[in-house]
């Protein structure tokens, strides 16, 4: 499992991220919130991750922080939540503010 990624931020598409790190470049899907917070092109960025293994594919998704990744993984326990859709989520809702949501019943 890969659990965090230190390195060069080399590119930047939509929600994916490419991050040179000892010359290997990954790949992560990440939140707006993330996008937003995790610095520039040419830059050492640091991420927390999580891969998710699927029969037909495996994707790494990265986050900025503990709390972000924390939620991540709080949302996917919710029946018809997976990963695509807690992250957009994320992408709107920051960890805290969704607690407040949760907690409201909202």
């Amino acid at each position: 499992m890969i659990a965090q990624l230190s390195g060069t931020l080399i590119r930047i598409s939509g929600a994916q991220i490419i991050i040179d790190v000892g010359g290997v470049g990954y790949l992560a899907t990440v939140s707006r919130r993330s996008l937003e917070q995790i610095g520039g092109l040419g830059e050492t960025v640091t991420i927390l991750t999580e891969m998710i293994v699927r029969e037909d594919s495996m994707t790494l998704y990265g986050f900025v922080d503990a709390d972000e990744q924390q939620a991540f993984g709080l949302l996917q326990t919710v029946q018809g939540v997976g990963a695509k859709a807690a992250l957009a989520i994320l992408s709107v809702l920051s960890p805290e503010a969704l607690r407040q949501a949760i907690m409201a019943s909202d």
